[in-house]
């Protein structure tokens, strides 16, 4: 879009205004610099402000602006008070002190989010979740390119939203969080899913109702709904004035799961199809992921994909090729005949219900780490279909153990992922899985769910050494 046409949406919709706007970005990283980058080339005036005493990227920061007026180790509240317009980092919790007083003296929140609404006449799709939604975002956005499209994907996924700008894309595949979404007010997504919500990030949120609500923010505006009907609090969001797309793994829906009658060696069998109303997609056999929630993922991109006129043979293709993200149920190695699999990133409850869920066979579960004001108990009933044994490390460790009390599941705990992993080794047989899905966050024990991803990956491969 022309500067003119994005600065008068701008000062339309946020009364921002180069000419008045005095802006302060809260939060030196990734997306705080991001957004330095925008606003010094639209020409507004900014400073940026960082509570800690050197914020990890203040070095990158002043070799591209080494004007800005930057204040760290701490909020000045002076900063503040002269601020007409604030853009938090979805790091920092809009109940900070200084944050919700420059609130209430008539501070206005814009975030990244917003910025990028205004300045794109392209399809946006947004995609959200409490846990899948890296994977669908990078499906999509591998689709889009399948189908012939100059797709741009990032936002809470690796490249912060307002670089994307620089791509020219025909389309934005966006990730995006529930911090995000909650000061964000003007997307208007083509297309847009709530995977599914299960407890996370309750100690930034009250309560998992206001965390849903968050979540629903995705769905302002007018573009299609996809609706994962298998989970009641996403069912719920439906608005039947909206067109709507569905998809389940358990039911009918507009992209579902069903057995299809297939002709093999001249012998009728039946097999598993991923389907779009009557018709069949692809073999489920031919999807190369762990678990029956990566199905769920993959129909939730095949939605997504028909809402904004993707190719449907294209989609079809980069399924079958997708060979899933890092730390996503990740097969790692197989050692003696026992399965190592990394899912790191089952950093919440729900995450690690649906890898456990995904198996037939009982596994060995690596789990532990900071609950994040999560209730355990919910991991109780999982666990004991699921689990031959479990090995316990990190913080609320004792939580998921006190949760376990009255199952009849072995329970062995581990002061650090080495341990952990030599541990799940003398217990599995030829033809167990050991898998890692923590069911809690990293940053009591890693630098983040990568680091811990990779420290597991290590320790196994030590063992076949």
């Amino acid at each position: 879009m022309e500067t003119a046409a994005v600065l008068n949406l701008l000062k339309k919709h946020f009364a921002l205004d180069p000419q008045s706007a005095k802006v302060l970005v809260v939060g030196l990283g990734s997306t705080g610099i991001s957004v330095a980058r925008y606003l010094q080339k639209m020409g507004f005036k900014f400073a940026i402000i960082d509570s800690r005493d050197k914020p990890p990227l203040i070095d990158e920061f002043f070799e591209q602006m080494p004007d800005t007026p930057v204040f760290t180790g701490g909020f000045d509240d002076a900063a503040f008070k002269v601020a007409t317009h604030l853009i938090v980092s979805p790091g920092l919790s809009l109940n900070e002190k200084p944050i919700m007083k420059a609130i209430a003296n008539g501070s206005k929140i814009v975030s990244d989010i917003d910025l990028l609404a205004c300045s794109v006449d392209k399809p946006i799709i947004g995609i959200t979740g409490s846990n899948g939604k890296s994977t669908v975002t990078t499906m999509v956005g591998d689709m889009a390119k399948a189908s012939g499209k100059r797709a741009a994907v990032g936002g809470n996924l690796g490249i912060p939203a307002l670089d994307l700008l620089d791509q020219q894309a025909d389309i934005y595949v966006l990730e995006l969080s529930s911090f995000q979404l909650e000061r964000t007010s003007v997307l208007n997504a083509a297309a847009a899913t709530v995977l599914n919500v299960s407890a996370d990030h309750l100690d930034r949120h009250a309560d998992i109702t206001e965390y849903a609500q968050e979540k629903q923010r995705i769905f302002n505006g007018n573009g299609i709904m996809v609706i994962n009907i298998d989970d009641p609090a996403v069912s719920a969001m439906t608005d039947n004035a909206r067109k709507t797309l569905t998809f389940s793994i358990k039911n009918k829906a507009d992209f579902y799961l069903a057995h299809q009658n297939t002709e093999e060696s001249a012998l009728s069998s039946e097999a598993e199809y991923l389907m779009h109303n009557n018709d069949p997609l692809m073999p489920l056999s031919e999807l190369p992921l762990e678990g029956r929630h990566n199905a769920a993922n993959a129909l939730a991109a095949l939605a997504l994909g028909v809402a904004v006129g993707l190719d449907i043979q294209a989609m079809c293709n980069t399924l079958r090729n997708f060979k899933g993200l890092e730390h996503r149920m990740q097969r790692v190695a197989q050692i003696a005949g026992v399965t190592w699999i990394n899912d790191s990133k089952a950093t919440n409850i729900g995450a690690c219900v649906a890898a456990l869920e995904g198996y037939v066979r009982k596994v060995i579960l690596i789990a532990g780490g900071d609950a994040k004001g999560a209730d355990m108990n919910e991991l109780s009933p999982i666990i004991m279909s699921k689990a031959k044994s479990v090995v316990l490390m990190g913080k609320d460790a004792p939580l998921i153990k006190q949760a376990l009390k009255d199952s009849s599941v072995p329970v062995y705990a581990a002061d650090n992922m080495v341990q952990a992993v030599q541990i799940a080794a003398g217990l599995a047989k030829s033809g167990d899985s050991v898998l890692l899905s923590p069911a809690c966050a990293s940053l009591d024990q890693y630098k983040n769910y990568q680091d811990r991803g990779e420290k597991f990956t290590q320790a196994v491969l030590s063992l076949a050494g």
